[in-house]
């Protein structure tokens, strides 16, 4: 399938999918033409990319996860699971850290509202 044809199937823009081929996490075949052309697993694969990167994954660490997959789904391989385990201790301190950020700011815009009321 051409690049146009993957992305109306994936709702992915053609720009988009041109960046995951040059990361290293899409792949596709030139014509002699010099068009773009995917095998029928890249619905499949972009619809991975696109669930690891709403996962917050950055790229460089999706393109070590690709070949890593079991079956069509996003079910992935035992060996990279420590690795998926980091992540996510990572992303749940991102979390407590704008927790906290959040609270502080709450209380900072609490005491000045009380504060200009008694001006």
């Amino acid at each position: 399938m051409k690049i146009g044809e993957l992305s109306r199937e994936t709702g992915v823009a053609v720009r988009l999918l041109r960046y995951y081929e040059a990361q290293g996490l899409l792949t596709s075949h030139r014509s002699e033409g010099g068009h773009r052309h995917y095998g029928p697993e890249a619905p499949a694969t972009v619809a991975r990319i696109r669930t690891l990167l709403a996962a917050g994954l950055p790229t460089k660490v999706i393109s070590q996860l690709m070949p890593c997959f079991l079956g069509d789904g996003t079910e992935l391989q035992a060996c990279v699971l420590d690795h998926i385990r980091t992540q996510l201790g990572e992303l749940d301190s991102r979390i407590a850290d704008l927790t906290q950020a959040r609270s502080a700011l709450g209380d900072i815009l609490d005491a000045s509202t009380r504060a200009l009321a008694h001006v």
